[in-house]
């Protein structure tokens, strides 16, 4: 025996130097330590080294798919050698308890006594937050590479998916730091954005999935893996803290489960205790952070509404050496920071130990807690589809204010039950005491009218058919079941045509379901009666069929017909279209199609004559005002044929219709800045999905004049014009500071729009004939151009509303839309639009005098669609968008996001319509 453990010892000891060769550590790979002072990795390196690490029998390398850039993503899972072996046996009971895929609750419980946690971990999502990126690389060693017992059981119990969430910022980041030869020079004040298009707002995508990044992570979450646990590393934590975590604090969604919201209070009590036993001070959660999980669309929210553990921190740090501030009031402990941090100097060592550490802390707890987290995954998405197959009422703000109408209408005040306790048949609605008969919460909670959908249906006869199959394909990547009818049915009376979309509401992944379909009801959040208002931390409202434009109906009751389940995951396209055969005339398609701007470009890039039908084609029903008309030719038939896949209807005409007008492709700007701008990088991306050619400009190209001699038309996103001031010098530009010695290639992206400089220039453009386009505050450019047009949200004074008084953050509102101008071509007279603290404006008395006419307007004083809005009375009968003759141009002025993250499809055309040159008037 002891010759045999003799054996077995060397034999061990031989194994781990035969592994330590074949994986380097960190520093033997690339020349420091992580978390060393001014040293970063780049992703050429940071993919190189997971390479070696998964030479060992701890992992399995996986390519998720490609980067906006043509970067290759990567996932490297880690677990013990024998669940390596058997990873697609663990991944397919993950799948089984999320899905609840026909489950009994025995079976349930067996499964998760076999299976194992799923925990995601990633990194570098944002990629200046660079202690994402680099605690990925450290952890993964740790794993890997140690025998300690927490980290054979954490690999025992646990399979940990390591992904990283932005290979091309990573690179780009990276390089720009190490490329400064002094260290104390080092910056991160990159020239553009770090996602190819959209930078932070990468973290804003989980929803929409519009980026190949956001497709490739929510494949493997959704689709693939279905993680009990996502943990989403960011930075920086709030000043005079450390890191920032679970749990969070309210509101949060009224769609959940209980149960989320319960696991996340005890995944953020184990990563607030590890740090603590550590000795490890500054974790700060719930009042003492900004962070709530209301919100749909990041990367670790969105998982909320698929019954996983989402995690968010955010901690402080950077390869070049900084301070924790003092800030008094986080120096009381409480119980938003029991371990309060102190003023120090703070090296990026010590956050990629706190990283390291909260990462133990979550694999710990789920490797303790294996089987409960599987089967609680189960439990959710088993209550999910028993709500969606009966009679179910959400609870929320508008549920209770209901309740207390009810009772205010009855013209009684008592109220039953003591300060603080309740008189049989009553309940508490909010508050200590303040009871009332419970009969007012049966009048309310037993309205079938007010009861939640059991599903949806999407009819295939709407005009623009293919933007509800985008809108379908959101569903479809997050996991959602969707049937499809395979022949006409009728529903509760009402005719469907077959290819119709059907969404039932009996899945596991119902809370996303009826997120995407029904208005959000943020709660009234102010930080004290009568105080201001506490910023959500994104949108409080964003219904996504709303800002989409889709026409879809909801069914209260259960129902069937000639349905066919489509296969999970599977993406669908428009029903490709049969060209009309004609001799002569021409061929029509609706304004109201949004794909329709994709071939009318290609028929312009392909030299077909376009046209545009102010007064619309009658006879056809879907042609109306700015209808597209294309005279016969060999060039327009062979573009459409080619373009049928775009699910555009294509109609014919014998003859040309009446006072056709002429369309050729603008010259297109669209302006820009050093660091990058993300509302404008969103355009870029629209503008290649719908073919438009356009150029990027800069303010120093605006300053230099002679505009028109180069373009037609100008556009301004959100935070491109400033606000006039009173030395007239106002500017705005991005938000990266300009580094000394800036390469040569980047300075001209240097500079802001001024009012002493370039607004002259944009004036000129405008009375050369060239029109501008302005969204969101870039409406400024209207004051500067002292238009009589002014702030609708201005006290007697002058002064805005104050907070308590008039408060929108990001939430769907609903215009009524001018439908004769050619800006609002092909509209409902009824849009939703995105607002977020958008200008809303007031024409003056000779406005209209003056070439300024309202595009469109808030016609009601209850314009709230989905979100909080605040004080929304103020806004009846004031101007949400309007245009402007100045000289021989126009100026178009948007107040709402009309392209907010390239999900409001339901405005692109506000955008599209002015892309294009016509003859003037």
């Amino acid at each position: 025996m002891i010759k045999r453990f003799t054996s077995l010892f060397f034999g061990f000891l031989f194994s781990i130097g035969a592994y330590s060769q074949t994986v380097p550590t960190p520093k033997a790979f690339f020349g420091f330590n992580i978390g060393d002072d001014y040293q970063l990795a780049n992703y050429t390196q940071t993919e190189a080294y997971f390479k070696k690490l998964a030479a060992s029998d701890r992992t399995k390398y996986v390519d998720i798919g490609l980067t906006e850039e043509g970067r290759h993503q990567f996932m490297l899972i880690v677990s013990s050698p024998e669940n390596i072996k058997k990873l697609d046996h663990y991944k397919t009971i993950a799948r089984k308890l999320a899905l609840a895929d026909g489950l009994t609750e025995e079976q349930a419980h067996a499964l998760a006594a076999e299976g194992k946690a799923v925990v995601w971990i990633d990194g570098g999502l944002h990629a200046t937050e660079v202690v994402g990126s680099h605690q990925l690389i450290q952890s993964a060693y740790e794993l890997v590479s140690r025998t300690d017992a927490e980290t054979m059981n954490i690999l025992n119990n646990t399979i940990i998916l390591f992904v990283h969430a932005n290979p091309d910022g990573q690179e780009l980041v990276a390089n720009w730091y190490m490329q400064e030869k002094d260290p104390a020079k080092r910056n991160m004040s990159i020239p553009r954005l770090y996602e190819k298009y959209i930078g932070h707002d990468n973290n804003r995508d989980f929803y929409m999935m519009n980026m190949k990044e956001s497709q490739n992570i929510t494949r493997q979450q959704f689709l693939e893996w279905f993680p009990q646990i996502v943990y989403n590393h960011h930075q920086t934590g709030p000043a005079g803290s450390v890191v920032a975590g679970p749990p969070y604090r309210d509101p949060f969604n009224y769609v959940y489960d209980p149960l989320l919201v319960t696991s996340l209070d005890a995944v953020g009590s184990a990563m607030s205790s590890r740090l603590n036993q550590e000795g490890k001070p500054g974790y700060t959660e719930r009042n003492g952070t900004e962070f709530s999980t209301w919100w749909n669309g990041g990367l670790r929210t969105t998982t909320y509404f698929h019954n996983m553990v989402g995690l968010l921190t955010e901690i402080i740090g950077n390869p070049t050496p900084g301070e924790v501030p003092l800030v008094p009031n986080r120096l009381i402990p409480n119980s938003n920071t029991p371990f309060p941090v102190t003023p120090q100097s703070w090296h990026f060592v010590q956050s990629i130990q706190y990283s390291v550490s909260l990462n133990y802390a979550v694999l710990n707890y789920a490797a303790r807690q294996r089987d409960m987290l599987l089967f609680n995954m189960y439990r959710m998405g088993k209550n999910s589809i028993d709500r969606g197959s009966h009679d179910n009422w959400t609870l929320s703000p508008k549920m209770v204010d209901s309740i207390n109408n009810a009772y205010k209408a009855d013209g009684t005040n008592t109220t039953a039950g003591g300060e603080f306790g309740n008189a049989a048949g009553a309940v508490t609605v909010g508050g200590r005491g303040g009871s009332i008969p419970v009969k007012y919460y049966d009048k309310v909670l037993k309205d079938p009218n007010l009861r939640d959908a059991r599903g949806y249906i999407i009819p295939a006869d709407q005009t623009d058919f293919p933007t509800a199959v985008k809108f379908i394909n959101a569903l479809v990547r997050a996991g959602i079941a969707i049937d499809r009818a395979t022949a006409d049915f009728k529903v509760n009376g009402k005719s469907y045509p077959a290819g119709s979309y059907v969404i039932k509401c009996d899945q596991p992944f119902r809370p996303h379901i009826l997120d995407m379909f029904e208005p959000q009801d943020h709660p009234n959040d102010f930080l004290y009666p009568g105080g201001p208002p506490i910023r959500p931390y994104d949108n409080a409202g964003w219904t996504l069929a709303y800002q989409m434009g889709v026409k879809f109906d909801r069914v209260l009751d259960g129902f069937d017909g000639p349905f066919k389940k489509l296969p999970l995951g599977q993406l669908q396209n428009p029903d490709a279209q049969i060209l009309p055969v004609i001799a002569k005339g021409g061929y029509v398609i609706s304004p109201e199609v949004n794909n329709a701007f994709i071939v009318v470009n290609d028929l312009l890039k392909a030299g077909a004559p376009v046209y545009r039908v102010p007064k619309g084609v009658k006879g056809i029903a879907t042609a109306g005002p700015g209808t597209f008309y294309i005279p016969f030719s060999a060039a327009a038939k062979t573009t459409l044929s080619m373009d049928a896949g775009f699910g555009v209807k294509v109609a014919t005409v014998n003859k040309t219709p009446k006072g056709t007008v002429r369309v050729t492709p603008a010259r297109i700007a669209l302006w820009d800045t050093y660091g990058g701008s993300i509302p404008s990088g969103w355009i870029r991306w629209m503008m290649e999905q719908y073919h438009y050619p356009y150029n990027v400009i800069y303010p120093q190209e605006i300053d230099n004049g002679n505009l028109k001699d180069k373009y037609d038309v100008i556009v301004f996103v959100n935070g491109a014009i400033p606000a006039p001031s009173a030395s007239g010098r106002g500017g705005f530009g991005g938000f990266n500071r300009i580094p000394e010695n800036l390469p040569e290639e980047f300075k001209k992206m240097t500079g802001r729009i001024t009012a002493e400089k370039s607004i002259p220039q944009l004036k000129a453009f405008l009375e050369a004939g060239g029109n501008i386009v302005t969204i969101g505050s870039s409406a400024n450019l209207a004051y500067q151009l002292q238009l009589p047009v002014q702030n609708a949200l201005l006290e007697s004074n002058g002064k805005p509303f104050s907070g308590d008084k008039f408060y929108i953050p990001g939430s769907v509102l609903q215009v009524s839309v001018d439908q004769t101008s050619p800006a609002t071509w092909g509209l409902k007279p009824q849009t939703d639009v995105l607002f977020d603290n958008s200008p809303v404006f007031k024409l003056g008395d000779d406005a209209v005098g003056k070439g300024v006419t309202a595009l469109a307007t808030y016609a009601s004083d209850k314009p709230l669609r989905s979100g909080w809005a605040w004080g929304q009375k103020y806004l009846k009968n004031t101007v949400a968008a309007f245009q402007a003759k100045v000289g021989a141009g126009n100026l178009y002025v948007f107040g709402p996001e009309i392209t907010f993250r390239a999900q409001s499809h339901g405005t692109f055309k506000l955008l599209f319509n002015e892309l294009y040159t016509m003859p003037k008037k």
